[in-house]
């Protein structure tokens, strides 16, 4: 049975990760003394419920955790440096720290060690998140031990809504453009202006012109999504914040 250990402090290990194709030791206390650090744990890099919703999660919400405290998000999992490095890559995932657990020590350590010979996978970590201050785990999040991959707890906004329910999410935004167009310019500085980040969806590199036609109506750049919802051009942009 998985063990929460909430009230004490984190294994003490050494986790070997490579930057700028040099190693680079990180210690525990190097991670956690004095700071307050949520981390989550998950069974491989590359996988895909890791991969489509777990990083994504708390990637796109680390401006707020960080608004309410946290000074750090960990994605740990017991993986080498070098995959763990090229899934930071592949995620764009700039916004937290990816840490390798290669030998699986802090996993270990956490009790969260487990079993999945089946598929291949050796040892790995169990799915789950935790609250850490200063070295000590206050609140632990772990995935109900059923069969499969459970991902029903250790989300980032799960998370989020134990360190603050009333944490006020970011509006998601997407922005079609063109290289070298002006009034794209004009609507991603209006959005840095109103502390708005941005997917820019570039047509001619990310996306066709048959793609915009179909997603926006329309044949012109910009066209800006807030929340799914269709804003349009850099004017309807401006009037739409200034609506608010």
């Amino acid at each position: 049975m998985l063990s929460n250990r909430e009230g004490q402090r984190v294994p003490q290990v050494t986790f070997h990760t490579r930057q700028k194709d040099q190693w680079v030791d990180i210690t525990t206390d190097e991670l956690f003394a004095g700071k307050t650090v949520v981390v989550f744990s998950l069974p491989g890099a590359f996988t895909p419920t890791c991969s489509s919703t777990h990083v994504p999660g708390y990637n796109q919400l680390a401006k707020v955790f960080k608004e309410n405290g946290v000074d750090d998000i960990i994605c740990l999992s017991v993986n080498d440096a070098f995959v763990m490095n090229e899934w930071a890559k592949d995620q764009q995932a700039e916004n937290i720290r990816l840490i390798p657990d290669g030998n699986g020590e802090f996993t270990e350590g956490m009790g969260m060690l487990v079993d999945k010979a089946d598929l291949g996978f050796g040892k790995r970590s169990w799915r789950y998140s935790m609250l850490v201050k200063d070295g000590v785990i206050e609140k632990m999040f772990i995935e109900p031990e059923e069969p499969g991959d459970p991902f029903k707890v250790s989300d980032a906004d799960t998370m989020l809504r134990y360190i603050n329910p009333e944490a006020a999410k970011p509006n998601f935004v997407s922005l079609f453009a063109k290289i070298g167009c002006p009034f794209c310019a004009r609507a991603k500085a209006m959005l840095k202006e109103h502390g708005m980040d941005y997917e820019e969806i570039v047509v001619g590199r990310d996306a066709t012109m048959h793609s915009l036609k179909a997603v926006s109506g329309g044949s012109t750049v910009p066209q800006v999504f807030i929340d799914g919802k269709l804003i349009g051009g850099s004017e309807a942009l401006a009037a739409y914040l200034g609506s608010k």
